[in-house]
C-alpha cells in the first residue's frame, strides 16, 4: 500500500453535512472545491459517515446508491476495498422512517438487561440490511451531574448498572452483525459544573472504580469491538492524546483489539479547542501514537497534514501501519474484503419500523416508566391495591401505592405542551430531534401515537385537551384555558418536560447544558394552577434528564401522582397510558438520584459517609428520591434474608430472599442487593448495588430469589493504585432503593448478624430487610481485568 492509500483506510468521509449534529460542525466543514465523490476516494477511503442519518433519504434509494457506490470502490480503486458504513443508533438507527426506542436513561429505569439485547438485536438487523457495518452507541458514561445535556444519552448514575444494561445492548447488536461503539472513552460524564466538552476534575481512583468498569464489563462480558475517545480532557490531558489511556489501559490492560475511532472533529480539536497542537499535522501526530485508530468524520487531520509529517520523518510511518493494520482487521472480519461482497443487487422493500419494532419499543417503554408518586388517584380505571395512604405516601414498605375502586374514568382533562408531540417522547439521538428538527416540512415517516393520542383510544369522549404553555418561554396565555378545562373535568393530566436538541436547540441533549434543575420555562406554574383547581392531577413528565420535583413530590399542595418517563420512544404514548388506565402496573426504577437542588450537585448515591447530609455542613445533598425508587399498582415485602458467612471456594457467596407480592395486583419487582464495605483502606460508598433482579410475582403469592455474588464486586483500587479485595466484614441487604435501611450501628463478626435499627431519617419510605455481615478471609487479592464481575440470580 502507498502512503496515500494507507492514510485513506484511517479516515471517514461525510457525504453530505446537513444542519449542525456535531459541535463545532459549521467551522470544521472542509470545503472539496468541486471534488468528486471518485477524486476523493481515488486511493480508497476508510468509512462513510453518516450515510442514511445526515438528512431523510429513503432506504430503498440510500440502499441501491450505496451498493453501486461499494462496487464503484472494488472497481476503479487500486485496492478496490469497500468502505465501512457507521451510523449513529443510540435510539434506535437514526435514520428516516426507522423506529425509535426509548432513550438510555430509559433502559436503565427498566433494569431489564434482557429486554435490551432484544432491542439491540432488532437494531442491529435493520442496519445490517441497509449495508451498516458500524453503529455508534451504546454509551457508558456514568452520570455524575444531571445538568450536564448528555445524561439524555446515558444509562444511569451506577457503573454496575451501565455495565450490565449496556453490554446488553453491545451482545444485541454485534450478534445481528454491527460492530458496536463504545462510548465515550473515558470519564466524559465528569465534565466540570456539567457543561459539555469543560475539563475533568476527577482523580485516578475515581477513573478507575467509577468510570471505567462499564467498559471493562462490555469488553471482556460483551466483546465489544470498537471504542470512541471522550472529547474531555482528564486532569490537563485530552483523552485524545492520552496514550496512558487510550493505549496503556485500553489495550495493555484491557487487551482490546479492535478501532478506537475519533469522536467527530476531535483529533482536529486538539488544535482548535484544546491549544495542545500548533496545527492539524501535529494534532494528527499526537492522536495517532495515543491510539486513536481511525479520523472521524472527515480526515482533516489524518491525510495531507499526516502525509506531510510522514514523509519529512517527524512521524513514524509504523504507527500509520498499526492503525490500518487495526481498520483492515475489522474490514476482514465484516465481510468487506470477501471478492464476492456486493455482488448481489441491494434490498428492496426495506421495513425499518416491523411490528417486531413497535412490540420491543412498548415493551421497553412499559417496563422504563416510573412511578415516584400516588394518592390512589392512579390507576384512572380498573382495581388497585386494597389501602391508599394519601399524596405521595405509601404504606410503611413505601413500595407500593394505589387505591382499591374500580371507578370509570369519568372526564379527562390533558393538558401541557408535550401530551401531543411526538417529539416529546423522542431523545437527542432520535432522528427527529437530531435531522428532521431542520427538516419541519417532512413527517417523521413513522407511527408515534401521542399520549394524547393514546388517552383518547383508551378513553374515547372523556378526554379533552389544552395546551397550556410551551416548554420553553414565559407565555403564561394558556393558562387559563388549562385551568377551566381542568375545573370541569374529573382528572386532570399535565403531561410537561423537556424538548429534546442539539447545542441551543432543545432543553437537553447534546450542547444543551443547564444551570438550573426547575422545568424549563413556566411549566412548574402551569402544574401548580392545574393543581390549586383542587382536581385530582397527575403529572408526567417526558424528560431527559432527573429534575428538581420537592414541589411535586413533598410539598403540603401537591400533585395526586407522578409518572416520570424518560424519552419513551415511538411506544411511549401507549405505554403511559396503559400505566395510567391500569392496563399495565408500573415497574421502572429511578436510574439516576431525583436532585435536591442544582446546587447539590454533582451527586451519587455511590457516596461515603462525608458525600451526604452531615453535622457538619448546613447543606443537604440528600436526593427527593433516591437510585432504585419506583412505586407500583402493587405491594412487595422482603423476608427471610439469608447469607453465607463466608466466602466460598469459588469465590463467591450467595444472598437468598423471599419476595412476597402482599398487594391484589400481579406485578414486577425489581429486588435490589446492596453491600457496604464496613471498614477499607480508602473510603467507601455507603451503599453499592452489588446486582439486582427483575421478578415477575402474583398476587398473593412469594417467589425465592438467589443471588450468587462474586466478591469481586467488593474491589476497589488500593493506595498503591491496584484492583484489589480486601479482607475484613461486609453488609449485604435487600432494599427496594439505594436509600432503604441503610446499615446503622456497630458491625459484629462471624456468620450472619443483622444490624439493628434503620436510618434515622429516610427520605423516602422504602422496604429492607435485615443485614447480614460476610467475612471475607485471607490475604488482600489483586482482582485481574479476566475475573468475574457478574451477579448472576434465579428463582427458585
Amino acid at each position: 500500500m502507498t502512503l496515500e492509500e494507507k492514510t485513506a483506510q484511517l479516515v471517514g468521509y461525510w457525504l453530505d453535512q446537513n444542519g449542525v449534529v456535531a459541535p463545532m460542525q459549521g467551522e470544521m466543514a472542509a470545503a472539496q472545491d468541486g471534488a468528486t465523490l471518485a477524486d476523493i476516494t481515488r486511493h480508497g477511503i476508510g468509512q462513510f459517515t453518516r450515510v442514511y442519518g445526515t438528512r431523510p433519504v429513503e432506504p430503498d434509494e440510500r440502499a441501491a446508491w450505496l451498493w453501486a457506490e461499494q462496487r464503484r470502490l472494488k472497481r476503479e480503486t487500486r485496492l478496490g476495498i469497500p468502505a465501512l458504513v457507521h451510523e449513529e443508533c443510540l435510539t434506535g438507527l437514526a435514520a428516516w422512517k426507522a423506529a425509535t426506542f426509548p432513550t438510555p436513561l430509559a433502559w436503565g429505569a427498566s433494569f431489564d438487561p434482557e429486554l435490551v439485547e432484544q432491542v439491540g438485536a432488532v437494531i442491529g438487523r435493520s442496519m445490517r440490511q441497509l449495508g451498516v457495518h458500524q453503529g455508534l452507541a451504546p454509551v457508558l458514561d456514568v452520570v455524575r451531574d444531571p445538568r450536564w445535556g448528555r445524561v439524555d444519552e446515558c444509562i444511569g448514575e451506577d457503573p454496575y448498572l451501565v455495565g450490565t444494561v449496556g453490554t446488553a445492548y453491545v451482545r444485541g447488536l454485534q450478534g445481528s452483525g454491527v460492530d458496536a461503539t463504545l462510548k465515550h472513552f473515558l470519564g466524559y460524564s465528569a465534565s466540570q459544573a456539567g457543561r459539555n466538552h469543560a475539563p475533568v476534575h476527577a482523580g485516578p481512583r475515581e477513573i478507575a472504580d467509577v468510570f471505567l468498569p462499564p467498559f471493562e464489563m462490555a469488553l471482556a462480558d460483551g466483546g465489544a469491538r470498537s471504542v470512541m475517545n471522550s472529547y474531555a480532557e482528564i486532569d490537563g490531558v485530552p483523552v485524545a492524546a492520552n496514550a496512558d489511556l487510550l493505549t496503556g489501559v485500553l489495550r495493555d490492560r484491557l487487551g482490546f483489539d479492535g478501532t478506537v475511532v475519533a469522536d467527530y472533529f476531535s483529533v482536529a480539536f486538539l488544535e482548535v479547542m484544546h491549544g495542545i497542537a500548533a496545527d492539524r499535522g501535529q494534532a494528527a501526530a499526537m492522536a495517532l501514537e495515543a491510539g486513536i485508530d481511525v479520523e472521524l468524520p472527515t480526515g482533516d487531520a489524518y491525510l495531507a497534514p499526516l502525509i506531510e509529517l510522514v514523509r519529512t520523518g517527524a512521524v513514524d510511518e509504523t504507527l500509520v501501519n498499526r492503525a490500518v493494520l487495526r481498520v483492515l482487521q475489522q474490514k476482514e472480519r465484516l465481510g468487506l474484503l470477501d471478492p464476492d461482497v456486493f455482488a448481489d443487487d441491494a434490498p428492496t422493500g426495506i421495513d425499518l419500523d416491523t411490528p417486531e419494532h413497535q412490540d420491543l419499543a412498548r415493551r421497553l417503554a412499559a417496563e422504563s416508566l416510573v412511578l415516584l408518586s400516588n394518592d390512589g388517584t392512579l390507576p384512572l380505571t380498573g382495581a388497585g391495591p386494597a389501602d391508599g395512604q394519601g399524596p405521595g405516601a405509601g404504606p410503611a414498605d413505601g413500595h407500593r401505592a394505589g387505591a382499591g375502586t374500580v371507578r370509570p374514568a369519568g372526564s379527562v382533562a390533558v393538558i401541557g405542551p408535550n401530551a401531543h408531540r411526538a417529539e416529546a417522547l423522542q431523545g437527542c439521538y432520535s432522528f427527529a430531534n437530531h435531522v428532521l428538527a431542520t427538516h419541519p416540512d417532512l413527517p417523521l415517516g413513522f407511527a408515534i401515537p401521542t399520549v394524547l393520542d393514546a388517552l383518547r383510544d383508551a378513553l374515547g369522549d372523556a378526554v379533552s385537551s389544552a395546551l397550556g404553555c410551551t416548554v420553553e418561554g414565559d407565555d403564561r396565555s394558556g393558562f387559563a384555558e388549562a385551568v377551566q378545562l381542568a375545573e370541569s373535568a374529573e382528572v386532570a393530566v399535565v403531561v410537561v418536560g423537556d424538548q429534546a436538541g442539539l447545542f441551543g436547540r432543545g432543553t437537553v441533549g447534546e450542547g444543551n447544558d443547564t444551570e438550573s434543575l426547575e422545568l424549563p420555562g413556566v411549566q412548574r406554574e402551569l402544574v401548580e394552577a392545574v393543581v390549586a383547581t383542587g382536581t385530582p392531577t397527575v403529572v408526567v413528565l417526558l424528560t431527559g434528564r432527573p429534575y428538581v420535583l420537592g414541589w411535586a413530590l413533598d410539598a403540603p399542595t401537591r400533585p395526586a401522582a407522578v409518572v416520570q418517563a424518560f424519552f419513551p420512544g415511538e411506544g411511549g404514548g401507549l405505554a403511559i397510558a396503559d400505566l395510567l388506565t391500569g392496563a399495565a402496573s408500573p415497574s421502572g426504577r429511578l436510574p439516576v438520584s431525583l436532585p435536591r437542588s442544582a446546587g447539590a450537585q454533582p451527586y451519587t448515591y455511590l457516596h461515603p459517609r462525608l458525600g451526604g447530609p452531615s453535622d457538619v455542613t448546613a447543606t443537604d445533598s440528600t436526593p427527593v428520591r433516591p437510585f432504585g425508587f419506583g412505586l407500583s399498582y402493587t405491594s412487595f415485602a422482603y423476608e427471610d434474608l439469608t447469607v453465607d458467612d463466608t466466602v466460598a471456594s469459588d469465590g463467591t457467596f450467595s444472598a437468598v430472599v423471599t419476595v412476597r407480592n402482599t398487594g391484589a395486583r400481579d406485578g414486577a419487582d425489581i429486588v435490589q442487593l446492596y453491600g457496604h464495605d464496613v471498614a477499607a483502606s480508602v473510603t467507601r460508598p455507603v451503599a453499592q448495588l452489588l446486582g439486582y433482579a427483575r421478578v415477575a410475582v402474583a398476587a398473593g403469592e412469594s417467589v425465592r430469589v438467589r443471588f450468587r455474588v462474586p466478591v469481586q464486586r467488593f474491589a476497589f483500587t488500593d493506595r498503591r493504585m491496584r484492583r484489589v479485595v480486601e479482607p475484613g466484614d461486609v453488609q449485604v441487604w435487600v432494599a427496594s432503593h439505594a436509600a432503604a435501611s441503610r446499615p446503622q450501628g456497630p458491625v459484629e463478626s462471624g456468620g450472619i448478624v443483622a444490624v439493628p435499627g434503620g436510618a434515622a431519617a429516610e427520605p423516602v419510605p422504602g422496604s429492607a430487610t435485615e443485614r447480614a455481615t460476610v467475612r471475607v478471609t485471607g490475604p488482600v487479592h489483586e482482582v485481574g481485568v479476566a475475573d468475574p464481575r457478574l451477579v448472576t440470580w434465579t428463582v427458585d
